[in-house]
């Protein structure tokens, strides 16, 4: 059977769009926004607030007054100044701390034209539901950030400097390193992960080996845009690819139970069944973040009365969702 060529599909969830793109039936890469937040590619309009002297980089305020770092500042602007900027990469939120959005001055654009958001994927296809069970895994996958392969797995996990991926399996090293390369490419693309990326992996003691393995990495990764070192002696490779904004694993690690929330409000619009009554049943820590229009929206959708319940003994990451005759 032919290959059939990826497409990009959207969910327009509650509280959060999700996008997969699917190759013969198979989920290739993943992407997740929230509303009201920046996305790379936006042009919006900035007032600039500082720049140092000489400088081509400085801060802008938004007309939200958002702060975001600015470069390819002319040399003749002016603090107090109008600008044009078009988002290079959107705000992250690290533990303690914030990443800052970040964006390029566009001189050819007029700074009074209307600010204008990015569209979502052009060559898209918007749907009501993915099919069940393609979302899921890729979203269980982010949440332990872990994919298995043949003899092992590998654990992703992010850090303020770099996202690291970490490789343990049985068997020699070389070996290990070839079967875990096609699942470290999967996570790269499912966890949307760009910016700085260390793979560990176990030490191969022959050169040769060291190779087979690059071999094997390159091949896994070759329609994937990066740059990315040889091994060297102690197992390491470093890639580095475009940063646009949050991966999965940067949200799973400073936004967990937001995350679980909009989980929960996707489980209860996809509950099967005739019953006037959509009972959501929640970790309490869930339910706290319910915003109220989302519950609002999720009655809507459902067509049902919704009501929430908590219960301490569920993990965040497992709500249910039942319909009744109530």
């Amino acid at each position: 059977m032919p290959e059939q060529p990826g497409q990009w599909l959207i969910e327009r969830g509650i509280g959060e769009t999700r996008a997969l793109l699917i190759e013969n039936d198979t989920v290739v890469a993943a992407k997740l926004f929230w509303p009201g937040e920046l996305r790379a590619g936006d042009l919006l309009n900035a007032r600039l607030i500082s720049k140092p002297k000489g400088a081509r980089r400085g801060v802008a305020a938004l007309e939200t007054g958002r702060e975001i770092f600015v470069d390819h500042l002319p040399a003749d602007v002016t603090e107090g100044q109008s600008l044009s900027v078009r988002i290079t990469r959107a705000g992250i939120a690290e533990r303690e701390r914030f990443k800052h959005p970040q964006g390029r001055c566009v001189t050819d654009a007029p700074s009074s034209a209307p600010s204008q958001s990015r569209q979502d994927f052009p060559d898209a296809r918007e749907i009501a539901k993915f099919e069940a069970g393609l979302w899921e895994e890729v979203w269980h996958a982010a949440s332990s950030g872990s994919i298995p392969f043949a003899g092992g797995d590998i654990l992703c996990s992010a850090t303020p400097a770099m996202t690291v991926i970490d490789i343990d399996g049985a068997g020699d090293a070389r070996g290990v390193g070839q079967s875990a390369s096609p699942a470290i490419a999967r996570a790269l693309r499912w966890f949307d992960i760009g910016g700085n990326i260390g793979i560990d992996f176990p030490t191969p003691s022959a050169k040769s080996d060291r190779h087979a393995v690059d071999d094997a990495l390159a091949t896994a990764l070759g329609d994937w845009r990066h740059e990315r070192t040889a091994m060297n002696g102690f197992g390491f490779v470093q890639i580095v690819a475009r940063l646009e904004g949050p991966s999965l694993l940067h949200r799973f690690a400073t936004s967990r139970v937001g995350l679980c929330t909009r989980l929960a409000l996707r489980i209860g619009e996809r509950a099967q069944g005739t019953g006037p009554t959509l009972v959501l049943s929640v970790h309490p820590a869930l339910k706290a973040k319910l915003k109220q229009e989302w519950i609002e929206e999720l009655a809507r959708r459902t067509g049902k009365q919704v009501r929430i319940e908590t219960n301490p003994g569920l993990a965040l990451e497992a709500p249910q969702a039942q319909i009744l005759d109530l």
